[in-house]
């Protein structure tokens, strides 16, 4: 059994759409307001830019998300 965790931050796009960005190494203790500080240094930042949409315009919730994967068999080893 493997687990894994990131960080999925979910923001606003300049269109009213939800945009997630999900970070599979980030640090697992980081605090509401270190996370609520760099998603809005992200947004200030207007580097992510698509077809003329601004991706990340305004932050709307991060979660971490577990995701367990218990194997039944991996026969990927054999030639």
């Amino acid at each position: 059994m493997t687990t894994t965790k990131t960080l999925k931050l979910t923001f606003k796009n300049t269109k009213n759409k939800k945009v997630n960005l999900s970070l599979p190494d980030a640090a697992e203790n980081l605090t509401e307001d270190e996370i609520k500080a760099a998603m809005n240094e992200m947004c200030e930042a207007n580097l992510f830019v698509k077809e003329e949409v601004d991706q990340y315009q305004a932050p709307l919730s991060a979660q971490y998300v577990e995701r367990t994967v218990t194997s039944v068999f991996d026969d990927s080893e054999k030639n």
